[in-house]
């Protein structure tokens, strides 16, 4: 049968590895490209702020231009997706419906109405699997009809699954001259992507990450084309505070699927196959892109994953409840020049390094304030543009040692830490402007400074700058013990997440240090994707994106790091 069928856009915005559209213009006469621009929907599912906003409509704009090189056009419309879909196929006549699958619960629970929907009206209903690897419903079931809750066990479930399915075909302007789009059905520009403007959203800051599929790509060849940075890249000697980011600064562009995570994989794997000796999960990039494979995994079979209560694998912890410390940590209030600038540049930027984001969390949970980090989440849901369901919930339980991270007496230093890496302040000094008068001796600290320092720099303590809102080294030891009665209380939980034999955070990164020995013959292909998915090879357990414990902290008997 040859249908007329409604291509639907959510995530994954993008014309590369894209099946379901494949399927549809390979089954077709003619196909509609649609985005539903259901504000109620996005706004209801997660907290979305004017930067992720911003990046939103760029990366429709993208695809908008995209299509339009192709023949086609993205008809972009706002409403709900029921009535607006509802309205489309009786008007288009349309016979079938084609739309990525999405794992999380809001997605699902849509799925399911737009199912029923189709039904109703007659029409087909096409999806597959492209926002993520696998299909994690194959991971769940190959483990037994439950998630694999370590990255061990889910390591293993891998090595049975074997490789992920490669990328779906490029699809080209002889698709469309095959299969039409009757793009005098968007005549006169009522099909254009709003403005924020028409929105009412209101942003005044540069664009530094600009959406779309082809920022994307030009970001990701931009660091493919340096193979030698691929093959050595390891997480743990990226830099927290460098004035660019030292990471590869895809995530936006993953997070709303302007880039195809299969696509950056298997890329990988052609750069890996030419090296003899290249980093290995989990500090290398392909080992990022696993975790977040795990926690996407875990988050589509986790009751409540995204909150405390009613979340089987998450620590039940009585936080305080504190709205004015919560308040200063998220406006950079803290008194700690560190912290604050790594929230400036996060409201700024709507990006920041994830052992930044290590720092900011933990202070905010076990470290310092002993605030929810569901409130954490709920901030960098907000403002960070490649803020995603499954990862951040999964990252912000982990910082919190609430599941995922056992370590709890590893705490990080909110002076200590970011000094390592940037001891002249640099950073502090673009980001809090107010402190760049500093000398570096003092900036971390500036409270420690003389008064005559202090008003040579220009910023009094207490006046111009807050104070330290609490001591560091009190709270932290506080909080160090009621992590430990938690634990002892919850023994069963905490250990839901935890490998029995080797705790990842354990492990270390013995290839990055292990004495350098003489090459042996590199193995085959297939023997190396069996090491690259086994738990008993060398990437053992740390964590991806911002979690991984890529710095070695000291256990707290007596000091904190």
């Amino acid at each position: 049968m040859t249908h007329r069928t409604i291509h639907l856009f959510r995530k994954g915005l993008r014309l590369h590895d894209n099946p379901s559209l494949v399927g549809a213009l390979e089954s077709s006469e003619v196909v509609y490209p649609v985005y539903v621009l259901d504000r109620a929907f996005l706004e209801g599912s997660m907290a979305t702020g004017a930067l992720r906003w911003r990046f939103l409509l760029q990366s429709l704009q993208d695809l908008q231009s995209s299509l339009a090189a192709r023949g086609s056009l993205l008809y972009v419309l706002q409403g709900s997706h029921e009535a607006v879909l509802r309205q489309l196929i009786q008007q288009w006549s349309i016979t079938q419906l084609t739309f990525d699958t999405e794992v999380e619960p809001f997605y699902t629970q849509l799925d399911d109405r737009l199912c029923a929907l189709c039904k109703e009206l007659g029409v087909v209903v096409h999806s597959c699997v492209a926002h993520t690897l696998y299909d994690v419903k194959r991971i769940i079931k190959a483990n037994d009809g439950e998630p694999p809750l370590t990255y061990k066990k889910f390591l293993h479930v891998l090595s049975i699954l074997g490789e992920p399915d490669t990328p779906a075909r490029d699809i080209t302007l002889q698709d469309f001259q095959k299969c039409k789009t009757p793009v005098e059905d968007g005549r006169e520009g009522q099909y254009q992507v709003p403005s924020l403007e028409d929105l009412g959203i209101e942003v005044d800051v540069e664009v530094l990450w600009p959406g779309g599929e082809s920022h994307g790509l030009k970001r990701l060849e931009k660091h493919i084309e340096s193979q030698g940075w691929v093959v050595n890249f390891s997480k743990p000697r990226t830099i927290p505070n460098s004035l660019l980011p030292s990471t590869t600064g895809l995530s936006p562009y993953f997070s709303l699927g302007c880039l195809s995570v299969r696509s950056f994989y298997y890329r990988l794997s052609n750069i890996y196959a030419q090296s003899k000796n290249h980093s290995l999960p989990p500090v290398s990039l392909q080992g990022q892109v696993l975790w977040r494979e795990f926690f996407y995994t875990v988050a589509s079979a986790t009751p409540n994953f995204t909150k405390m209560a009613g979340n089987p694998i998450c620590l039940q912890i009585h936080w305080y409840e504190n709205q004015v410390a919560l308040d200063k940590w998220r406006t950079a209030q803290t008194g700690f020049p560190w912290i604050d600038a790594i929230m400036t540049q996060l409201r700024q930027e709507g990006w920041i390094h994830h052992l930044a984001r290590h720092a900011v969390a933990c202070f905010l949970t076990r470290g310092d304030l002993w605030i929810s980090w569901e409130e954490g989440m709920k901030v960098f849901e907000k403002y960070l543009l490649d803020a995603d369901y499954s990862v951040n919930a999964g990252n912000w339980m982990w910082l919190s040692a609430s599941a995922f991270f056992h370590q709890y007496t590893r705490i990080f230093c909110p002076v200590r830490f970011g000094r390592r890496t940037d001891p002249d302040g640099q950073y502090l000094r673009k980001y809090l402007p107010v402190l760049k008068n500093f000398p570096s001796k003092y900036i971390y600290e500036p409270w420690t400074a003389p008064l005559e320092v202090q008003l040579e720099a220009g910023c009094v303590i207490g006046k111009d700058y807050p104070l330290p809102m609490v001591n560091h080294l009190e709270v932290s030891q506080r909080n160090m013990a009621l992590m430990r009665q938690v634990r002892s209380e919850q023994a069963n939980t905490a250990q839901l997440t935890r490998d029995v034999a080797d705790d990842p955070m354990e492990i270390g990164m013995k290839r990055e240090y292990r004495d350098q020995r003489p090459s042996e013959d590199f193995p085959e292909k297939t023997e190396r994707a069996n090491k690259r998915f086994s738990p008993e090879g060398e990437h053992k357990s740390l964590s991806c994106n911002w979690v991984s414990d890529t710095i070695r902290l000291p256990e707290l008997s007596g000091e904190v790091m």
